[in-house]
């Protein structure tokens, strides 16, 4: 198993999501901002290597801008040579990386508009990993989307934008249960229908659970995974005591990680840590885990 966290590490103040108002965009603005993120991600690397912290999200905001159409900035020609760089680092040290983009990002919006501009988004997301030349294993997470109104005309919806999308896309993009709409089964409708790999959310499942057990719900989205994708992904966090239903944690709940993983501790999958604090919490669930491994062995 490998475990990680998304983004940014708050320990070195390094960030793959720096960005910067659409007001102020400008040739130099943007390729000062991705110099910035290439160089934090660069830092993140080593201490995630140093760390044996092998899973990072990479910040959607890599490349401000990338999908709009404002940019007409070839990015991918002029940071070439620095992203294959990356990308060896990435492969000789065995990481996976993976991105989610926006809650903007809505395969099934009755606004075509918004459609076109997700759609234009999950593209921009798969040619960053292919420039850093990942296979298929570094995914691309999205939700279903809003039911509005009609659940099942929602799923179909997304059936008929998911048909729209590039080859190279459709190799990447996973989808996620999510803590409202659209649990694991309305997931697993879909992936019928696409055959799509589908992420479990173990926070989005412990508010909508569809009455199955985590094991159940472990199994059924582990079976849409194929040796090509890598190993199946999930993402952990637990509620914020102090925050909304569904606000995630600022720090780590050990005891909750323990009894979540403890469940699935002879499973196979990488961890996605989704808690505010960032690498400090995905290091407590790394070293928690080891612990939960010498005991069940």
């Amino acid at each position: 198993m490998k475990i990680g966290y998304a983004c940014q590490n708050l320990e070195l103040q390094a960030n793959t999501n720096n960005t910067f108002r659409l007001t102020s965009y400008s040739e130099n603005k943007i390729i000062q901002t991705i110099e910035k993120n290439l160089e934090g991600c660069s830092r993140i690397l080593s201490f995630n290597i140093k760390n044996k912290l092998l899973f990072f999200r990479l910040g959607s905001s890599f490349i401000p801008f990338a999908s709009h159409p404002i940019c007409k900035f070839d990015w991918e020609k002029y940071f070439q040579a620095e992203f294959v760089k990356i990308g060896k680092e990435i492969k000789k040290n065995d990481i996976r990386i993976s991105m989610h983009p926006g809650q903007f990002v809505v395969l099934n919006s009755k606004k075509q508009d918004v459609v076109s501009s997700s759609i234009r988004e999950l593209e921009y997301h798969s040619r960053l990993l292919d420039l850093l030349k990942l296979d298929e294993s570094a995914k691309i997470q999205i939700h279903v989307g809003f039911p509005h109104g009609d659940k099942e005309k929602a799923k179909m919806d997304f059936i008929r934008n998911y048909d729209r999308l590039s080859k190279s896309v459709k190799k990447r993009l996973v989808i996620e249960n999510d803590e409202h709409y659209f649990g694991i089964n309305d997931c697993f409708e879909i992936h019928k229908a696409v055959d799509i790999p589908i992420l479990l959310d173990t926070f989005h499942y412990s508010i909508l659970n569809e009455g199955k057990s985590l094991e159940e719900i472990f199994e059924l989205a582990s079976k849409t995974w194929k040796n090509k994708d890598g190993l199946p992904m999930i993402d952990y966090s637990s509620q914020n005591p102090e925050g909304r239903k569904g606000k995630h944690c600022s720090s780590i709940d050990i005891n909750n990680f323990e009894n979540t993983i403890s469940k699935l501790i002879h499973k196979d999958f990488d961890l996605m840590v989704e808690i505010k604090d960032k690498e400090s919490s995905a290091l407590k669930a790394s070293k928690s885990l080891f612990g939960m491994k010498m005991i069940f062995v």
